[in-house]
């Protein structure tokens, strides 16, 4: 009798302790998803394309050509982190890079002085944003999508609606995105503030105040904090970002398109939301942001190597979207869910 309750014993705990195996690995997989599949990513089309996929100038090519798509995904990635949207960045992107570009050749400036006007520009487009939603109430979608819109017109009209073409600009600006040896400088730049937003999200207290307020503005207001101002942060840093990657893609197209900047929209926002599914998941995270970039360009430059027409792109950003929003959901859902039975769990031990 003794033998056969010992036996029960070991098969009940068997059976508790497969459940808590298979969370363990669901954890790690939501966890460290991205990661995997990034490096999946890289062998299979490694393997398949070995001489040019690794290639020294493969690899420049799309870091350089993606810098600005990081750049302007972190930019995102701080007001959705207070879970509001800038739908404004592909616009104002477009806007800065064209500013870049004919304020040297129209108005004779030097990269600097154009560089700082368009910095500050920035800035009052992120604090514009910021007072539309914070003090007139009016929802981020709305605000963000209606000023992008009015910037889309401030390009075109600046520009005459025709390229500008940046002939005579300095060597010293076109430098700003060269590769020196084999180290992009648009992907240090990336790098740069990639480290800056990470320390500021993961370590200082305004980052715990930003998710906070994303996953609960009454309770952040209960808690003290200043919902508002943070919310008008987070513009204007979105504004600040927007402006430097229009800076990073006017070196290295030297041209000025107003029709340009929109495209990126959409790629930022996907990468952005993807990232959310990873490291941090049911929150945006800078790691998560940056890999959901390089999977979506290396997948892109491994499929058009295999002779893929330029217009999967579209494909592969608009399927990306849609699964990046509902694993995104998902995995909220999911940390709420274990947060609940968390609580509860603490509950039933008291």
């Amino acid at each position: 009798m003794d033998e056969q309750v010992s036996t029960n014993e070991r098969l009940a705990d068997t059976a508790a302790a497969r459940p808590h195996a298979s969370g363990r690995l669901a954890d790690l997989t939501a966890v460290y998803g991205l990661a995997v599949v990034f490096v999946l990513v890289m062998v299979v089309f490694g393997i398949l394309r070995p001489n040019s996929f690794f290639s020294t100038m493969n690899m420049n090519a799309v870091l350089v050509g993606q810098s600005v798509t990081a750049m302007l995904a972190l930019a995102e990635m701080v007001p959705l982190a207070t879970r509001q949207f800038d739908l404004s960045v592909g616009f104002h992107l477009g806007m800065a890079h064209v500013l870049m570009i004919g304020l040297q050749v129209q108005q004779n400036l030097s990269w600097p002085a154009a560089a700082a006007i368009v910095l500050a520009v920035a800035l009052l487009v992120g604090a514009l944003n910021g007072i539309l939603i914070t003090r007139f109430g009016i929802d981020s979608f709305i605000a963000t999508m209606g000023l992008g819109t009015l910037l889309y017109g401030v390009s075109n009209w600046y520009s005459g609606g025709a390229q500008i073409t940046g002939l005579n600009l300095p060597a010293s600006f076109a430098n700003l995105t060269e590769v020196i040896g084999y180290i992009p400088l648009p992907a240090v730049y990336v790098a740069i503030v990639a480290v800056i937003l990470w320390v500021v999200t993961e370590r200082l207290p305004v980052g715990r105040a930003l998710y906070v307020i994303g996953a609960s503005p009454r309770a952040a207001e209960l808690l003290g904090i200043r919902t508002k101002l943070y919310i008008g942060g987070a513009f204007v840093t979105s504004g600040l970002l927007s402006g430097i990657a229009g800076i990073m893609l006017a070196s290295i197209l030297g041209t000025g398109t107003p029709s340009v900047g929109p495209e990126y929209l959409l790629p930022a926002f996907a990468s952005t939301l993807l990232g959310a599914t990873s490291i941090h998941p049911g929150r945006v995270n800078v790691i998560g942001t940056l890999l959901a970039v390089l999977i979506l360009a290396f997948s892109f430059s491994g499929v058009q190597q295999l002779g893929a027409a330029f217009y999967v792109q579209y494909f592969f950003n608009g399927g990306i979207l849609i699964v990046a929003v509902g694993l995104s959901v998902y995995a909220a859902a999911r940390r709420r869910a274990l947060a609940a039975a968390g609580a509860g769990k603490a509950g039933a031990a008291d």
